[in-house]
């Protein structure tokens, strides 16, 4: 069984960066753009995995999951 961790760890620093790099609004128009092609998964390039992928990266400007990650941090 695949834990949560293990997915997390190899790309916390790719997230961290484009956490860092890209500007707010882009990053959500960037999510936005990976779960679009997401859905087109069944072509050669493109995949499911964007999806998740996309989801991620978009919630950085979600006001609701910032919360909630703060929160968690705080623990």
């Amino acid at each position: 069984m695949i834990r949560w961790a293990d997915i997390r760890a190899p790309l916390s620093p790719v997230m961290m960066r484009i956490n860092r790099r890209v500007p707010r609004g882009a990053r959500f128009g960037l999510g936005g753009l990976l779960m679009i092609g997401g859905t087109f998964g069944f072509l050669p390039v493109l995949g499911f995995w964007m999806i998740p992928l996309g989801l991620m990266i978009a919630a950085f400007d979600v006001r609701l999951f910032l919360r909630w990650r703060r929160q968690k941090k705080g623990r």
